[in-house]
């Protein structure tokens, strides 16, 4: 498994890289995406730590900036997770609030009112930052 991880990890180090913020028109269509994290190293590269795609043709993009930009944790699993580490490494109870998913309109009328949304934008600009 080792030696499989290392030439995955070879190969995606000599693709080309875009960082953050990137050029909307450079960005391909319809492609996967691998993320590396600056001074993180694996198998003497870049480290991997997520590789991930999107649905629907020419979606890429819009993908990208449902886990980086935009700042809704229910559009983006990747979002919801990197906030359910921070909100748990801090044992903070807010992580009740945190798991309510509002995308429905149901699911708004019903929990809208628990929501502390001041606190729920807070955490959102921690797992952008």
């Amino acid at each position: 498994m080792s030696k499989n991880c290392s030439i995955i990890h070879q190969w995606f180090n000599r693709m080309e890289k875009y960082s953050f913020p990137f050029n909307k028109q450079e960005i391909p269509y319809n492609e996967i995406y691998i993320l590396f994290e600056k001074g993180e190293f694996a198998h003497s590269t870049n480290r991997i730590v997520r590789i991930g795609t999107h649905t629907g043709n020419k979606q890429l993009c819009y993908r990208l900036d449902q886990h980086f930009v935009n700042e809704n944790k229910d559009r983006s699993i990747f979002r919801k997770n990197i906030g359910r580490a921070l909100l748990n490494k801090n044992e903070d109870p807010f992580l009740n609030q945190w798991e309510i998913n509002l995308t429905t309109k149901n699911a708004k009328k019903i929990y809208s009112h628990s929501i502390d949304f001041i606190k729920q934008k807070k955490v959102e600009e921690m797992v952008t930052k």
